[in-house]
């Protein structure tokens, strides 16, 4: 495990405190900071589902907290807008769903998300971010009429937390690390809890909001294994490639400057002769969907 140098300890125990939330309150100023380029209004969210099925589970609930980020002092200006609401699904709650959050039918029952304040708020943002982005996205982007014209950012791809001395990115795995932990698996836990992981103090420079920031405002490429040989899938999986079961084919994430590299190493060792892959960029709106 790493535990960042400056977490509490107690002779070989390390201490870590709850976080609940509590300084991440909306401002009761209403007077909104538009228009400076030096502040960012960052959308958080969270979705609880029915299942891991993107395209066939819902939404039970779902939070959402804007804030004004400040990128000259890497602060938190202020909460502009907070909203969370559960959501009475139209199919049944998965059992394996149900034991990770706790989120029972009856409690949902007759609740239901409203649309246009969600629509609202994302209006408002210059960035939506998610932890696995991907999986948020696929469901707000059924619900909401303005998901798509948004530039959606991950805070578990778009900050590599291996270089930071990580060695797994999962959220709650992270927050232990950075010497906290909360109640986990409901929506506005989750939003609070990473926010408060991105915006650390334990960062004095380059804070782990920063990078995301950076990385956001850049395309990513795809690079498909299109015909590698079948007896390749164990490498191509070692070298972090994914399957695409509908397409049938091995793919990467890269940035621009890995492209040739990659194209070498397929080359070499994947069709060992010439190469047969296929390079798409993926452009900013069209990220993590």
């Amino acid at each position: 495990m790493s535990f960042i140098s400056k977490i509490e300890k107690i002779e070989d125990k390390v201490v870590l405190y709850k976080y609940d939330g509590s300084d991440l309150q909306k401002d009761s100023d209403n007077m909104l900071e538009f228009g400076q380029q030096n502040q960012k209004r960052i959308c958080f969210l969270d979705v609880e589902t029915t299942g891991k099925d993107r395209s066939g589970d819902e939404i039970i609930e779902l939070a959402m907290k804007t804030l004004l980020y400040d990128l000259d002092s890497h602060s938190i200006s202020k909460i502009i807008e907070i909203y969370e609401s559960y959501n009475e699904p139209t199919i049944p709650i998965k059992k394996e769903a149900f034991y990770i959050h706790g989120i029972a039918e009856e409690t949902i029952r007759g609740e239901k998300i409203d649309w246009e304040i969600v629509n609202r708020i994302l209006s408002g943002a210059d960035l939506v971010l998610a932890h696995n982005a991907s999986f948020d996205r696929a469901f707000i982007d059924k619900g909401s009429s303005i998901s798509n014209q948004k530039i959606w950012a991950c805070s578990l791809e778009d900050i590599n937390w291996f270089e930071r001395g990580f060695s797994n990115g999962k959220q709650e795995l992270l927050c232990i690390w950075h010497g906290f932990y909360y109640d986990s698996h409901r929506a506005m836990n989750d939003v609070d809890a990473l926010i408060h992981l991105l915006t650390h103090p334990y960062y004095e420079q380059n804070p782990p909001i920063m990078e995301l920031i950076d990385n956001a405002g850049k395309p990513y490429y795809k690079m498909m294994a299109i015909k590698s040989p079948f007896e390749t899938k164990d490498t191509l999986k070692a070298n972090n490639y994914k399957w695409d079961g509908e397409n049938k084919y091995w793919w990467k994430r890269l940035n621009f400057d890995e492209i040739e590299q990659e194209k070498d190493w397929l080359t070499e060792l994947i069709y060992d002769g010439p190469f047969l892959g296929m390079v798409e960029e993926i452009s900013l709106l069209e990220k993590y969907k």
